[in-house]
């Protein structure tokens, strides 16, 4: 399942691009990047690749490292918190070359199916996210690529980590697209009231922010990506988030990822 070219690549470097500050030259020609959240977990996935991976640039809330897998360069870089600044990382990535997007994140568990430290491979997601809709109408589904859901199944059965593959709610907001009562107000307004019931109800598996954004934009611009997002807190039993919970969530997501990237490099 190697990575082939899915774009008209282009013959000269592509110039820098501004959010990411970065150029062709920096990203050696790059085709995969795996993009988490928050840029603190830039580094660890990284060297989770790569332990020579080095650091490209860090500007607003993109911070990017380069690695190599099986001689292939691989890109990390941090999208920041939901659609918006999403969508800017991917625009800006696909036009340095990238063509295969793997999000790497966490998610606040609804269904009774997940418990925390699990990891959720998304087939799909719904899209709540805002952002998507300025680049296909809300009935185009935000769908995962096959080769990259398959090659993150197969990942997480190889190292054995406990996963679901089901569907995520991405939002536009954490506390009251989510409806979470724990926010300044505690007031849910009414659109939003019983949400959550709903989505367990239609088997989401999850909340979190930006896989509907991402899988959205690859399919429209005929890329690859898919995500798999490590459970945190399972949003039935409380809304706290512990430091055990977190770290076994990101751990086991970047673990996924990783295997994954081994996976799609492969000839």
């Amino acid at each position: 399942m190697g990575c082939r070219s899915r774009s008209r690549r282009r013959e000269r470097a592509p110039r820098r691009v501004y959010h990411l500050d970065l150029d062709g030259e920096q990203t050696r020609g790059a085709r995969i990047a795996l993009l988490p959240g928050d840029p603190g977990r830039v580094p660890r996935i990284a060297y989770s690749l790569d332990p020579e991976a080095q650091e490209l640039a860090f500007h607003r809330e993109y911070r990017s490292y380069l690695g190599h897998v099986r001689g292939e360069p691989v890109l990390v870089v941090s999208t920041g918190i939901g659609g918006p600044s999403t969508s800017i990382a991917v625009e800006e990535l696909a036009r340095l070359g990238v063509e295969t997007f793997l999000r790497v994140g966490t998610c606040g568990g609804i269904s009774p199916q997940v418990r925390v430290g699990d990891v959720v491979i998304a087939p799909g997601a719904v899209r709540l996210d805002g952002a998507s809709v300025q680049y296909a109408p809300i009935e185009y589904p935000a769908v995962a690529h096959p080769e990259v859901l398959s090659a993150l199944v197969a990942a997480a059965r190889s190292l054995k980590k406990p996963h679901r593959v089901g569907i995520l709610a991405s939002t536009a907001t954490f506390y009251p697209g989510q409806e979470r009562r724990d926010s300044f107000s505690g007031y849910v307004p009414r659109a939003l009231q019983g949400s959550l019931d709903e989505w367990r109800a239609l088997n989401v598996l999850a909340y979190e922010m930006e896989a509907a954004t991402l899988l959205t934009m690859a399919s429209a611009f005929g890329l690859r990506a898919g995500c798999v997002t490590g459970v945190v807190v399972h949003r039935g039993r409380s809304e706290k988030v512990t430091p055990r919970g977190l770290k076994r969530g990101e751990e086991n997501a970047i673990a996924v990822a990783a295997a994954a990237v081994e996976i799609l490099v492969s000839p």
